[in-house]
This record gives C-alpha cells, structure tokens and sequence, in this order.
C-alpha cells in the first residue's frame, strides 16, 4: 500500500546524536495521516540508536562542538542533564542551549566517546492495531541486537506481515508471527464500538478525569486544542483517546497529533484544530508563544495542567459522568485523579526486556532467599501499624519462603503480560461504553428532528446548502433546561452537522458505520425502556451505562479464543549473500524480495476496497457537507487539505508563494464564514421578531442567540489573531484596542483634539433638548475597563463586541481601529486577513448589515454592572408654567429592577444618577407634591437614556400634573418606547427591525379632556377590534417561550393594550359634556357604580346567582376603595389603568363588566346608543376577556405600587 510518508511524521525533529554516556533505550510513537476525504492511515515508529561508522561525520561533530564552545567560551555553562540530541537542530533552529549541556560531559572526544544516531523503522497499517505493531517492531529491534542472529532473515517477517497476514473479521481475533514469539491482534464485531488500541488507561493517568472530561468538550464544541508534551507516544496517545471518546461523532478539522518543529507556523491557522506539539526540556509554559488564546484549550500533559477558554459550557450531568467513570476506573486500580509518575515508571517497566529485570528489590524484583514479611512491607504504614499490634499482643510474623511463588511467577510472567493487556483492553472498551451512553441518552429522538426533504441524493447534493437538516429550536425545546449550554453550542458543530448528513446520505447508500452502530443502540435502549420512537420530553436524571459486562466479555472471548492464524514467515528466495547479519546494525532490507508479494494473499487491500470506495464518494461529496446554514465546509475543506498538506516531504521548504497562497485561502475562508454568521444572525434575529406580528413562527431561542453572538466573538477572535507579527496577551482584539487607545490618547494631549461628534441632538417640540452623546471607541472602552466584574482581556474583549453591536457600532468602530494603517502594519504580517484591504472592506460591510436589527446583548448579559442615566423632563411651555414652586421626583424602571423615588432639583429639567443595570426599561413613574403657587405641570414627555450603551426611551405624557387641573393627578405612570436614532433611519426602512408595541400617544391622552380640540373618535366596530386586537396580542405573549416574550406592561398598558382599548368601550356613548362646570371621567362613573352596590348590598337575597352577583360586587368595591385610598396622588385616568390591571391579574374583568353594565348610573352617563348598554356587545366583551384567564399574569410593581388588594 503506497502512502505519502513524511520522514517528518518519523523523527519529527530530525537526526539525533548521542554518546555512550546518554539514554540510549528504544522510542515508540505512532502518528497519523489524515487524507482529505477524511480517511485515515496510522503509522508505528520505534526509534533506535546505531553507532556512526563513518569517521568523516565523527570529525565533523568533534569540529562542530569545538566551533560552538569558542563561540560560548565565557558563558555560564548550563548544569541540567542532557544529551546530543539536536545537535543538528542547533544547527537548523540556532538552539545554542543543547550544546551547552554538554558541558557535563566536557566535550565530544573522537578518541574517547562513541557517537550514535537515530535511527526509525515504522509500520503503516489502515486500522490502529498499535499494541500489535509495537510488539511486531520491538521483535525487529531484538533481532538486531541480540547476540544470536534471528531464526530467518528480517525480510521473512516483514514480507510475511505484508502480503501474509490478513486483516482480522470484524468480531473476531488473529495470531501472527514475529521474530521469536506469536502476536494477537483483535477487531471488535459489528454491533460493537470501533476499534481502538490506544490505551485510555494512559490518557485518564496523564491527565486525570476531571481534566479529560473538560478537554473532552472543548474538542466537542470544536475549539482549538494543543496538547503539549516531550513525549510524542503521550501527544498520539491522548489525542487519538480523545476522538475515540467522540463517538457516534468525528472530529472534522485539522488533525495533527505530532506536529513537526518545522510546521509550527501552522499554530496561526484560524481554524479549530487538535494539534500535539513536543515541548523541549527544561521549556517554561510562558515563553510559547501561541497565536491567540481566547479560543485554546491548551493541555501541558506532563505537568498535569489544563488552560480552557473562557465561556465555557459544562458537559451534562457532569457531576454524575465523573462518578461513573471514577466507579470503573478504580475497579482497574486507576486513581481518577490521574497518577502522571505511576504511569512513567509502567511505562519505562514495560519497556524493558523482561528477561533482563535484575534483582534490585525494585518493581517485585526481590531475591529468593528467605525473607521476614515485616522486611519486605516495612515501608508500608499500614503493615506497620500491623507490626506495632503484633508486638503488643505478642503475635510473631515467621520468615516465610517466597522462593516457590516467585518461581511461579517467572513462570506466569508471560500470561501476567497478557492479563494486563486484557484488562487494560477491557477498560478502554467499558470506558468507551459510559462515554458511547452520554451521546445515546441525549439523542435518544435525533431521528425525528432530522429534516429530510428531498427525493433523491442528487437533488439533495445540489440545495443542500439551501436547506436545514435538524430541527434546532424543536430539539432544544425538548431538551432539560441544565443542557442547554453545552447542547445549544454542540448543534451548531460541524461534527454535528456531518452526522446529521450521514443519517440523511443513509436513506440512499450503505449507512456509514459509526451511525450503523449508534442506531443499533438507540434501537436497543428503545426496546429496554418500552419507549415510544416519538420526540418525549427528556429528563436530567443520570442514568447509569448497562453495557459494560457485556461489552469486557467480548473482548475477553476474543483474546482467549483465537480464530485465525496467519502463515507462519519463512524462507524467500533470496540471492546467496543477501540477508547478511551484523549485531546492533539494522541492515539495509533487499527491496528486490520485498517489492511484491502474492496476490492472492493480499487481503489488506481487498479488505479496504469497499471501504475506500465509499471514501471515494463521501469526498466527492464533500463540499456538500455544511454546517447548517453556515456553509463553511469548503473552508473546513481546505482546512482539512491543510491538515493533509502538512504532512508532505517538502513542505519545509514551503515557498513565499505557496505560504500565501495558504493563507490566501485562509482569508477566503474567514470572509465567507463572517458572510455567513452576519447572514443567520439577521435572518434568525428578524425572523423572531416578525412573530410579534403574527408572521411565521418562532425559529430562534434566547439561548441560540447568545450562542450565535458568542460565536461571532469566537471570529472575530481568529480574524485578529490571523497573521500576527507577536503575540500579546490572550486576546489579539484587545491587544490591538488597547494599542489604539495609547496612541489616541497620546494624541489627544498634543492635539487637545474632540472627539468626533454623533447623531443630531435630539429635540422636542418645546426645544428642550437631550445632550449629545459622543460616539467614541476610546469612550466605549473605558466603560468595559471600568467594569470590575470582568477580569481577563478575553472577556473585555467580548463585552466591548456586544457593547458595540447593541450600539450598532461595531463595523464604524472596527473600521476606525483599522483606519489606523501604521498601527496595523506593525502588528500584522503582509498576509494577514486585516491586511487584506479589499475582504477587509467586505468583511466591515457585513458586521455593518448587523445594524438593522435590535440586540440587547450587552445589557442582558451584564445585569449586575452600574450604569450611569441621563433624564431629561420635557414640559409643553406654551401651556405650562415656565417655573413650578413645588418639588419634583421621578422613578424609573426596567425588567432588572427600579431607582427607587429620585428628587428633581428644582427648575432643573435634565439630571442624571447611577444604578445596577435596570435592563429595558418599561415606566416611569413622575409626580411632585403640590407645593407653593405655581404647582401645575404640564409634561409632554419624559426622556432617559443610557449613558453607557447610548439606548434612549421616549416616556410620553401629554397631561398634567397637579390639583384642579385635568383629572387632579399629582403623579403618572408613563410607558416607554425605544426611539431609533437618526443615523439608523437612514440605513433603510425596508430592513429595519420591525417597532415595539409603543406608549399611549399625547393625541389619544388628551382627546380624554378635550385639551387640543377633538380627533375623530372611532367608531363601534374600530373599538370592538381593538379589544380583540389587544386580548389577542396577550395570548401569543403566552404562548412563546419564556426567554423569547417581550413586555407585558406595554401589551397591557401601551397604545394598544388593553387599558386603551377598554377606555375606548367605556368612552363610548360617554356624556362627557361639563357637569357643573367640571369635566367628568370614566373613574366618576366607576364611584357612582361602587356607591350604588355598596347602598344595595343590605337588601337580602339567598339564590345562588344572586350569591355569586353579590360576591362580585363585594370585589369590585373592595378593589376600587383600596385604589382610591392608596398613598399615591393618581389621577383618575390612572386609577381606572390599575383597577383594568389589577382585574386582568386576578381574571375579575369578565365578572366586573356585566355588573357595570347592569348598573342604573349607566343610563344617566351614557347615551342610549353606548356599546356598554347594549347586551349582545357586553357579552361578546366578556367572552373575548374570558379568553385570557388561563394565564398566569405578573404585574410591574410600578403599575400598582401602594395599592394593597
């Protein structure tokens, strides 16, 4: 089988050189290549030394050592241990560290020291059977150093394993042939879980559990992972224990476990990937620099350390998970804290020849002599806690002869080896199993959210990046709440998307055989739990794996039991002479005998073909292969190639011209992802809003939308670490805006320049004015630095992008951060993305279409934060009093909370305060207390703004204020409106976000009192539908989800809400004409009709409707009292607003009406032809209110704040 082989992939650094005095032991580790169509080949590595022969590189080495010590002479010669290794990357890499530990040694001596050098023999297979490889190599290497020559010439057992031995069938085991002894290898069945040789048992001991379970999901939610160590068997190690772990799913970027030195510029990609990088000895963590930061989970496995990025959702039933797998790692004696030194000294045990263990009283090597048990255990507390007891109860511990069970145990030692390669395959395949339940549980009923709409393959191939494959917003809305983090992140995943294909690809061709085995288990959890195969609520409650019995006995059938044995090596024909044999030399194979084998035998091929044409077609499929509506998969694509490029011979040798058209690529991708995410952004964003007018339905949650945002964050992140001269601090935006913001400010002290000015002031009729706000990044900044609650440049960072997006700022702040070129240039690379002018320019107007839409993400995030106000009071000064005597006050609220009552100074219209995040805010509650001569107040509006996020809500009032005046109110509740800035209006009608249910307009409050003339008052049938109207927007408030309701105050209480459509019904047929000289109010009517039930409550009467009649009347009275006698200066106007609020929020309306209606006052207000005396009109009235009072309705407390019912 020809693979492109990398020398790289072999001896990642390069040639080695050691002496006589340096650890010369044998080195295993694997690595992996990854083609483009996702299929993998894995390759065996054992690293040996040989001595050099050639005198010419031995004189070379001596001058070279000389030639470097005079350049250092004088230095402080380092005192750590070392060796010759990267003598030849000193050369390459400038590395002037490792020559000078050879100091220890002196120096290099031709005439005293012997030189070696690496050298590699590798094994590449198509299925991971690495135990198998590692024994078939560590065999080779005997060969070649033992004493004895082999039994066959080398070229018998490499041919032999090559053309001889088959792959073994699914669910059944193989013995084959190495130098000296049979090797087993073993491949799990069709039901059961792919296979994997890597040893989990290592991954959990060098890491720990919790610190795998953690990495686990940064690699779900396809972050960027670098794992980090000296050792490249420990990087393939976790990173292959690691995806196996993924199960049903499959990780889909760049996947690179052993990254050679001369790659390392690859660490830029702004892709997410799992790379491994070899960290040098003695390498401090701080001095790696790494591109960016804000999205890496970086695991230093030697040291048992983990660095996760921040926002960071926890993996379900986290709690629970480590609990279980903690459970069956220590019935295999594992710590689950990890156990990093235990798992070296196993691994440096199991290294050494048996054969070759001496009697250091070490590892159970003990002599066979007699030996006091106490002697042998005294270093153990507890048998000396034992011994001390002993002694005092006088019981002896006899010498006891260990010589008999040791002999024994030589004799086992072979099948103790073969036990614990049992157990450790046993583990790997239960903890496999816990992890394989997770993923059952949590998508149980994928299945019936899986959108399948074509007829057929091809035309599903062509619209597929027009089409939604799963369901989201259903999925999510089934799942429990705790999930919701991790699971609204996951779906949006490329490995979650590519599964989803999978299924949809699986109606018209062989099932891919991960699912194949994921279904069967899904289908089997079903039939254990008598489920029905219909999306069901799920639960949070844990439920434990019950497969792990049966899952160890396979294994353990398999390994006891062998199936198959292959051919025996045996003796080629092989030319006299050839096959020589020199001790401690590999010899240079005869690729003649080598070149073919039979072809019947060739079974490895055979067996791969279908599996490679499958491959075949998957990748010409491929490009299809999206997430969501993302469409990056051409990206992911050239990722993927990346991944695969990384591993050609010459790629060292990379050209200017290749590197960019590498990154050219990169910048391509970057451009088309933000397209992408600006483009669901919006069409999510205005689909949700468009429901609250009734057009389609709700396809978007709260939570899918801050994860939408964070994932724009996550973008912008790599956009600004893509192509970085250096790197500063974890967060390459902020590094850049803090950067700007010294020179700016420098700046501004030489020039003592303003900042540049926003949108016109806004004015009102009356001239008053709200100042401007300064539209400044600098400014913008500083809030977020002055915010303590965020600690880490990542976070600033992602607090000063949501800030930016909920201003409709972040493309015009962008671009004035990037309009400084100087700055620009010094910190990014000629290829980098921000300097790619014109994709720059496109990538602006893309974060620009962002503006056409409303989000709060800033203020709905940081709700504990002080934030500074500004309210400005606007009075209608041709009818108003130019100065009032008494002392104004003002309450505002929001959905987070209130001020509390705030004194106006006196004459002062504007002020400002600071509070904790009031969120939106929904009323404010105005008034003063009456006092001195010149008390009224005639306010036309009421104006407030956040000073941080430049939000600014117009309070209509359009009434006033003060006794004898209007309807005598001292105090009014005034609902808000979001007012929309100039600049935004210009962007365009068409696409703007549609309005927000307003406030009750000045035109409609003073049509009440008749201040301004009389509009047209609208007929009996406007008003009817205006009830429906309002009744019918309260309904579908309650039937979206929780997250995704607007405000109930403004469905009650704005323009038209249901106050303002019930004061239409009581206004009309209403004798508004001036009793006594005085205007009279729908409250006046409401008195007359308390004081009338209140004078017939006396009169007895026992029938039951008559009972529940006088019930009502007793409310309705109580009600109307409590309002009336509240420690509040309302209005009449106002108090009806409370008692129609307090009535919906107790369902009392369609009990209260029929009784108004009834009462005889009615006949001296109203005039015949009045909507309120005609019964049909009256009970259509009751049953449109009955259709709201299955709800569950919670009040603003300013709405009915003092009002004690």
């Amino acid at each position: 089988m020809h693979v492109p082989l990398s020398p790289q992939l072999c001896m990642p650094q390069g040639l080695s050189f050691r002496t006589q005095a340096d650890n010369k032991e044998p080195q295993f580790h694997s690595f992996i290549i990854t083609r483009e169509d996702g299929s993998r080949t894995y390759g065996f590595v054992l690293t040996f030394y040989e001595e050099v022969t050639s005198k010419q590189i031995c004189t070379a080495m001596q001058t070279l050592y000389q030639m470097h010590n005079a350049e250092q002479h004088g230095s402080v010669y380092a005192s750590s241990s070392c060796s010759m290794d990267s003598l030849a990357s000193s050369i390459d890499e400038g590395d002037a560290t490792s020559l000078l530990k050879l100091q220890r040694y002196n120096s290099y001596d031709i005439n005293r020291d012997t030189l070696y050098v690496s050298k590699s023999i590798c094994l590449i297979t198509p299925l991971p059977f690495m135990q198998a490889c590692k024994k078939f190599l560590l065999q080779l290497y005997k060969a070649v150093t033992s004493q004895q020559p082999p039994p066959l010439p080398l070229e018998s057992y490499i041919h032999n394993i090559l053309y001889e031995v088959p792959l073994p069938p699914p669910g059944r085991s193989l013995k084959f042939y190495g130098v000296y002894e049979p090797v087993i290898c073993q491949r799990p069945g069709p039901s059961e879980l792919p296979l994997s040789d890597y040893p989990l048992r290592e991954a959990f001991e060098l890491l720990g559990l919790e610190n795998l379970v953690q990495v686990f999901t940064c690699v779900l939610l396809e972050m960027q992972i670098l794992l980090y160590s000296q050792d490249y068997q420990r990087l393939m190690t976790v990173a292959e224990g690691i995806t196996t772990l993924l199960f049903p799913f499959q990780w889909q970027h760049v996947y690179v476990p052993i990254l050679p030195a001369s790659l390392l510029h690859f660490l830029d990609a702004p892709v997410p990937y799992l790379m491994g990088l070899q960290s040098k000895e003695g390498t401090d963590r701080s001095k790696l620099e790494l591109p960016q930061e804000a999205n890496l989970c970086f695991v230093d496995i030697d040291n048992h350390f983990i660095e996760l990025p921040e926002e960071f959702p926890q993996f379900p039933n986290k709690v629970d998970f480590i609990q279980e797998l903690s459970e069956v790692l220590l019935q295999f004696g594992i710590p689950p804290e990890g156990s990093l030194h235990c798992s070296e000294s196993a691994t440096k045990l199991k290294n050494m020849v048996l054969k070759d263990l001496v009697s250091d009283r070490k590892n159970g090597n003990v002599p066979t002599s007699n030996i006091s048990m106490y002697e042998l255990m005294k270093g153990n507390e507890t048998i000396a806690r034992l011994q001390a007891l002993a002694e005092r109860t006088g019981v002896t511990v006899e010498k006891i002869d260990l010589s008999a069970s040791l002999n024994e145990k030589e004799k086992d030692l072979k099948l103790q080896c073969e036990e614990a390669e049992l157990r450790d395959y046993q583990l790997n395949v239960q903890l496999r199993e816990v992890f394989a339940s997770r993923f059952i549980q949590m998508f149980a009923d994928y299945e019936a959210f899986v959108i399948q709409t074509a007829q057929d393959l091809e035309s599903w191939l062509t619209n597929r990046e027009q089409m939604q494959n799963f369901d989201k917003a259903s999925f999510l809305s089934d799942q429990p709440e705790p999930y919701l983090p991790f699971l609204s992140r996951f779906i949006e995943t490329q490995m979650f998307a590519t599964f989803i294909d999978n299924k949809i690809m699986s109606q018209w061709e062989e099932k891919d055989p991960l699912l194949r085995v994921f279904d069967s288990r899904i289908e089997k959890i079903r039939l254990y739990n008598v489920r029905a195969p219909t999306p069901t609520l799920r639960t949070s409650i844990y439920q434990k794996c019950n497969s792990l019995k049966e899952a160890a006995q396979s294994i353990e059938q398999r390994l006891m039991k062998m199936d198959h044995t292959a051919i025996h090596p045996h003796l080629l024909d092989m030319k006299i002479g050839q096959g020589k044999y020199e001790q401690g030399f590999f010899p240079k194979l005869q690729s003649d005998v080598l070149a073919a084998g039979p072809t019947n035998n060739n079974r490895w091929v055979s067996r791969n073909a279908t599996a490679q044409r499958r491959k075949e077609r998957l990748r010409q499929h491929s490009e299809h292969i999206g997430l969501d509506n993302d469409l990056r998969e051409k990206y992911m694509q050239e990722a993927r190639s990346l991944g695969k490029n990384m591993r050609q011979p010459k790629l060292s040798d990379l050209s200017p011209a290749v590197i960019a058209q590498t990154n050219w690529k990169f910048v391509e991708g970057l451009l088309k992802e933000c397209r992408m995410k600006t483009k669901r952004m919006l069409v999510e964003k205005m689909g949700h809003e468009a429901v609250e007018l009734g057009h389609g339905e709700a396809n978007i949650t709260g939570l899918e939308e801050n994860t939408l945002i964070a994932s724009l964050c996550d973008l912008l992140e790599r956009i600004w670490s893509h192509g970085l001269q250096v790197k500063q601090g974890k967060s390459a935006l902020w590094s850049h805006l803090i950067q700007f913001q010294d020179r700016e400010e420098k700046q501004e002290h030489l020039t003592d320049s303003p900042v540049a000015l926003g949108p016109e002031r806004r004015k009102s009729d009356s001239g008053v004015m709200l100042p401007t706000l300064r539209v400044s990044l600098i400014q913008d900044m500083r809030h977020i630095q002055n915010m303590s609650e965020i600690k880490t440049d990542v976070g600033r960072a992602r607090a000063w992008i949501r800030l930016s997006l909920e201003k409709k700022l972040l493309s015009q702040h962008l671009k004035q951060l990037l309009s400084n070129q100087l700055l620009t240039k010094k910190l990014y690379k000629r290829y980098a993305f921000l300097r790619c002018e014109e994709e720059r320019e496109q990538f602006l107007y893309h974060l620009l279409s962002l503006n056409a839409v409303d989000y709060f993400c800033f203020t709905s995030v940081f709700t504990t934060i002080m934030i500074p106000y500004r309210a400005v009071i606007i009075p209608i000064k041709k009818l108003s009093n130019a100065i009032i005597t008494s002392n104004p006050w003002i309450c505002v609220s929001g959905e987070l909370g209130d001020t509390g009552i705030m004194q106006i100074p006196k004459n002062l219209l504007e002020m400002t305060f600071e509070c904790q995040n009031l969120g939106k805010l929904t009323t404010v509650q105005i008034g003063h207390d009456n006092s001195g001569l010149l008390a009224k107040w005639l306010v036309d509006c009421v104006m407030v703004r956040n000073e941080i996020t430049g939000h600014t809500y117009r309070f209509p009032c359009g009434r006033w204020l003060g006794k004898g005046v209007d309807d005598g109110s001292l105090e009014r509740i005034l609902i808000g409106e979001l007012m929309t800035s100039a600049s935004e209006e210009d962007l365009g009608k068409q696409c703007r976000t549609p309005p927000q249910q307003k406030s009750p307009t000045t035109t409609r409050r003073l049509s009440i009192t008749s201040l301004t003339g009389k509009p047209a008052k609208p007929n009996a049938g406007q008003i009817q539908e205006g009830i429906g109207e309002a009744v019918n927007n309260i309904v579908k408030h309650f039937h979206k989800p929780e997250k995704e309701r607007g405000s109930l105050t403004v469905l009650l209480c704005g323009e038209n809400g249901l106050v303002a459509a019930l004061e239409q019904v009581f206004h009309h047929g209403f004798k508004s004409a001036r009793i006594f000289h005085k205007n009279v109010f729908i409250w006046d009517f409401v008195e007359k009709a308390v004081a009338y039930f209140e004078t017939t409550d006396q009169i007895l009467d026992n029938e039951d409707d008559v009972l529940i009649q006088r019930s009502s009347c007793k409310t309705f009275c109580h009600y109307v009292n409590a309002i009336n006698t509240a420690p509040r200066s309302i209005g009449k106007d106002g108090k009806f607003q409370i008692l129609v609020c307090l009535g919906t929020r107790d369902h009392l309306l369609p009990q209260w009406i029929p009784l108004l209606a009834e009462c005889p006052a009615i006949t001296r207000m109203y005039e015949e032809s009045a909507l309120l005396r005609d019964h049909m009109t009256v009970n259509s009235l009751i049953r449109i209110l009955q259709t709201i009072q299955d709800f569950t309705i919670v009040l603003e407390g300013s709405l009915i704040k003092g009002v004690d019912v």
